[in-house]
């Protein structure tokens, strides 16, 4: 071993140690981020489906068009967040970065986003006739 490769060797063991302390089941705080990204995209779908079901006049939720804006806007939200996680992740996945979380609320999160202009539309369609 040369005296050249002594750095080389430690700067490697370094990232090793580094990569062996986040382990599969390590909550990250960029996990933890992505992780609620994703659920407030699933709370805009479940907030779109509703809007879509006639059910959503008989709760108090007006004609449906609240809960369609507040899921456009849960998907809005979710997509946003989840671009950042995916742009800033260092690694990909297992590496505690938090991207396939990133990548389920930029998916959930354009669904939701579709799935409330749909009820939207729909609610305005309903109050023209």
């Amino acid at each position: 071993m040369s005296v050249a490769s002594v750095p080389t060797a430690a700067a490697s063991v370094h990232v090793l140690a580094h990569q062996a302390a986040t382990s599969t089941y390590t909550l990250t705080p960029e996990r933890i981020w992505a992780s609620a990204a994703a659920l407030l995209a699933l709370a805009g779908v479940l907030l779109g489906a509703l809007a879509l079901t006639p059910f959503a006049g008989r709760i108090g939720a007006g004609d449906g068009r609240t809960p369609a804006i507040t899921a456009m806007a849960a998907g809005l939200l979710a997509v946003v967040n989840g671009g950042l996680v995916v742009v800033t992740a260092d690694g990909g996945p297992g590496t505690g970065n938090g991207i396939v979380g990133g990548f389920v609320a930029l998916v959930v999160g354009l669904i939701t986003v579709v799935l409330g202009r749909v009820a939207l539309r729909r609610s305005r369609r309903a109050d023209a006739t």
